[in-house]
Formats: structure tokens, C-alpha cells, sequence
């Protein structure tokens, strides 16, 4: 019975680790590309022709949340393993 209790503890602190993985990697992902945003549309202000490396330092923190869905969707194939 104690045995039964211990994994389902770890089941659960796995199914935490899994949530947290994409919710910090999401709130990272949004506060990075809040500060690009701003900052990319007074460059393309001043400079329109930028354009495209603003677009790709925009889209540069989502591989954030990309590895946090990997890092999770791994942590969940280990419940009940």
C-alpha cells in the first residue's frame, strides 16, 4: 500500500514538472517577445527596411515554449513507467 502511495507521489510531481516546463517556458516566451515587440516597432519606425530581422528576433522565443513542449511531452511518457 505504502509502495502504491510512493508512485503515485512521483507520478504526480512528474505531471507538475511536465505543466511547469510549458507554463514558465510560456510566461518567459511572452515577457521576451513583449519587450521585442515594443522595441522592434520603433526600430521599423525609423527603419522599415528591418523588417525581416525583426520578424526573426520576434519569432526567435518561441523556441522556448517549443523545447518546454518537448521537455514536457518526454516527462509525461515516464508516468506510470
Amino acid at each position: 500500500m505504502a509502495e502504491e502511495n510512493v508512485e503515485m507521489a512521483a507520478d504526480g510531481l512528474i505531471a507538475l514538472a511536465a505543466g511547469a516546463a510549458i507554463g514558465i517556458g510560456a510566461i518567459a516566451t511572452g515577457m521576451a517577445q513583449a519587450s521585442i515587440g515594443s522595441n522592434g516597432m520603433g526600430v521599423l519606425a525609423e527603419k522599415p527596411e528591418e523588417f525581416t530581422k525583426v520578424l526573426i528576433c520576434l519569432a526567435l522565443p518561441e523556441t522556448i515554449v517549443i523545447l518546454g513542449f518537448v521537455i514536457a511531452f518526454l516527462l509525461v511518457g515516464q508516468i506510470g513507467a
